[in-house]
């Protein structure tokens, strides 16, 4: 899935995640669905794009890219928003491509378009 447009692959259809409009599995128009409702990604994830957008860990810096490493920056150290990825239920599908992240957001902000993705190694 490396270096893939979206965390399944290069392409995407509503039968891949929920975003705007409905169609295929997407049945859901302005609301989150059931975590689980497409198939996972390569790496067995599943709902890494759409549905809600994901918080980082990541504090947002607007030069942080210019000044840190090429393999696997960890973003700054401190900071006063945070960065968002993924995209939600209402977004278009170019902003659900992997690489996109979603800046400048206070981290107490709360909205149903916003949550997190948990993974467990069971």
């Amino acid at each position: 899935m490396s270096g893939k447009r979206y965390p399944w692959g290069d392409e995407i259809s509503h039968d891949d995640a929920n975003y705007s409009g409905t169609g295929g599995k997407d049945k859901w128009n302005n609301s989150t669905a059931p975590v689980g409702s497409f198939e996972p990604n390569g790496y067995g994830l599943y709902d890494m794009a759409g549905n809600v957008w994901g918080w980082c860990s990541d504090w947002y810096d607007s030069d942080y890219y210019i000044k840190s490493p090429l393999r696997n920056p960890q973003g700054p150290s401190s900071g006063r928003f945070r960065v968002l990825r993924g995209g939600s239920w209402s977004n278009n599908p170019s902003i659900l491509r992997a690489a996109y992240r979603y800046y400048g957001v206070n981290p107490a902000y709360t909205v149903n378009l916003i949550g997190f993705r948990c993974v467990s190694g069971f």
